[in-house]
């Protein structure tokens, strides 16, 4: 029942502009900037690390300008529930796709950091290509409600989290191209520490070694919020990636992530606790 109540209302909401959503967004932006204390505390804290340079007053701007734009992307949520693909069309502006075309006879992972973008530019994707993704079993009625947009159009190979490396590599092989989101603290059993923002950080060094074993090639994705639209851009493919060393590569992406997040760092998800694991005998940053 809540699960069709909120699909209702998110069909409600689709009938507004992006645009209109967006200046919605500011007011109700900011008071979850001030109500969502334990979030700004943990944005605070990932940009006071990574920002050491800015004054307070900077961090605090850029936080609530990240809360805006994440409550707009949640708006638009509706729109990629319901909207037409014409409509989802002019509301995702695809950037450099050639640069994903000529590297297509080979498996291609797409690069996707977590950019408050990413379901927009996967949408921007599916509609008119296969794919496949991994996600993580949640609760709640975002967590169907998710499930519903990925699976909206040609049938995506949704991968559970659990399953592990082997069913991605195996839908690598049948060049099923893999949407990757690589950047979140998964704990240390699994991670190595690799620098971002300078702070030896908990990272998978799987990015690495899924290249190695499908012979894929590594195009980045990067989806940001602008006026009315988003625009998801496709880098060029990396050259000599892997390398054969897992730290260099992990390195690499991490810093590819660092350099997008400086020009864009209110659209980088900063309330993710992303430097929780710590180096043996390193006290907590939260």
């Amino acid at each position: 029942m809540k699960l069709k109540l909120t699909i209702a209302l998110l069909w409600l909401l689709h009938l507004l502009p992006f645009r209109v959503m967006q200046w919605i967004a500011i007011p109700l932006g900011s008071l979850l900037f001030f109500v969502v204390s334990g979030r700004r505390k943990v944005g605070l804290t990932n940009l006071r690390l990574c920002f050491p340079e800015w004054t307070e007053n900077q961090r605090r701007s850029v936080l609530r300008q990240h809360f805006i734009q994440m409550t707009s992307t949640l708006l638009g949520y509706s729109i990629l529930l319901h909207g037409s693909k014409n409509r989802l069309r002019r509301l995702i502006h695809i950037e450099d796709f050639e640069n994903f075309t000529v590297v297509q006879d080979r498996p291609i992972i797409m690069l996707v950091p977590h950019f408050l973008g990413l379901d927009f530019g996967g949408m921007g994707f599916i509609m008119d290509h296969q794919g496949s993704s991994m996600y993580a079993e949640q609760r709640g009625v975002f967590h169907e409600i998710s499930l519903k947009i990925r699976s909206r159009y040609n049938n995506p190979q949704l991968i559970k989290r659990s399953a592990g490396i082997r069913s991605i590599v195996r839908t690598l092989k049948s060049k099923l191209p893999f949407y990757y989101l690589p950047d979140q603290d998964m704990g240390p059993q699994q991670s190595i520490f690799a620098p971002f923002f300078g702070i030896p950080t908990a990272t998978l060094p799987m990015l690495g070694k899924l290249a190695e074993m499908t012979d894929a090639a590594v195009v980045p994705v990067i989806t940001t919020i602008a006026k009315g639209h988003v625009v998801s851009r496709y880098y060029p493919a990396w050259e000599n990636f892997p390398s054969g060393d897992m730290l260099a590569d992990t390195t690499r992406m991490n810093q590819f992530i660092e350099d997008i997040a400086r020009e864009h760092p209110s659209q980088y998800y900063w309330l993710h606790r992303r430097f929780k694991t710590r180096p043996e005998g390193e006290a907590s940053f939260y």
